[in-house]
């Protein structure tokens, strides 16, 4: 059976390669997808109304269809990664829009706004490639997209994704290091939970915690300390203190905590530096089990590093 010339053109049907959110892992699937052949990546650029994602979300989408990413709540990605291959096909970028102010009557975004959607046609990956360089490093970076250029660099981040002048910058952050005191249940259950939300954890050596600082606790850095023993506790803690960690959050009752401010007050630590500890830690309490502790630390954490990192 002879195929015709619009079965031979006519793209692939897009396919999920990857369920993921995760800026660092869809960076690279762009890096490895474009040694294979075209890569565009899709920008979330504008929001009208609500939004299940932020300004500068992204969709990575292959030649061959496959796709990763989240501009929506998963309702128009597939129609995202056939406007992407179109693209691809004329070799030219171009910007849709979903929803409200839409020409797409059938998309309909269930919370009622819209979204506006700016699809970039690969040219090279240098840009990417230094974006997932400084977060490997653990520094923060941008990526500034020229629609009238068509083109991508790699600069300094400014507070926010958006549009800065006619072009739009997507910023990244380092995924939060969570570094964990203690060798209680309720730090093994932090740790394995940490770890299975992706975040960089380090469980602290009782002999060695106070060294492990060193180098390691930065300013997308959440400490807890889940010791009960004071004695164990203070010398991390005062360690934990000379840190510039956006989160630090220490065990025990209320009771505890004020004979741990009488502890540090007597060391000298200033006023400002004390108001840091949350404590009791976690977002809510009292637990009673080291499963609920170990959520109710996770959810401050991931908080405390939203309001900090918008």
């Amino acid at each position: 059976m002879t195929q015709t010339t619009e079965t031979l053109c006519r793209p692939p049907t897009p396919v999920r390669a990857m369920q993921t959110d995760d800026p660092v892992e869809l960076l690279r699937f762009a890096v490895t997808s474009f040694s294979r052949g075209p890569v565009a990546i899709a920008t979330l650029t504008g929001i009208r109304g609500g939004a299940a994602r932020a300004l500068g979300a992204h969709v990575v989408i292959a030649a061959d269809g496959g796709y990763a990413g989240f501009v929506s709540g998963g309702c128009v990605e597939a129609a995202v990664a056939t406007e992407a291959m179109l693209a691809m096909a004329e070799g030219r970028d171009r910007t849709v829009i979903y929803g409200e102010g839409s020409p797409f009557f059938d998309i309909v975004l269930p919370c009622g706004g819209g979204i506006t959607v700016a699809i970039h046609v690969l040219r090279d990956v240098k840009a990417i490639e230094c974006v997932l360089r400084c977060l490997k490093a653990r520094r923060p970076a941008a990526l500034r997209y020229s629609p009238q250029m068509q083109a991508l660099a790699c600069t300094p981040p400014p507070e926010r994704a958006g549009w800065g002048g006619e072009d739009f910058l997507s910023v990244y952050h380092p995924v939060t290091r969570l570094m964990i005191s203690g060798r209680t249940i309720e730090a093994q259950n932090l740790m394995r939970l940490a770890e299975c939300s992706g975040y960089d954890v380090m469980l602290l050596d009782p002999q060695r915690g106070i060294e492990a600082f060193e180098g390691m606790a930065d300013a997308y850095t959440a400490i807890a300390i889940l010791q009960h023993d004071p004695d164990a506790e203070l010398p991390v803690l005062l360690k934990a203190l000379q840190s510039p960690g956006f989160y630090i959050g220490a065990l025990g009752s209320m009771r505890t905590h004020h004979a741990r401010v009488e502890r540090l007050r007597n060391h000298g630590i200033p006023e400002a530096d004390i108001a840091r500890i949350k404590a009791p830690i976690g977002m809510f309490g009292p637990t009673r089990d080291a499963s609920s502790l170990a959520i109710s630390v996770l959810a401050d954490v991931a908080a405390a590093r939203l309001t900090h990192f918008a």
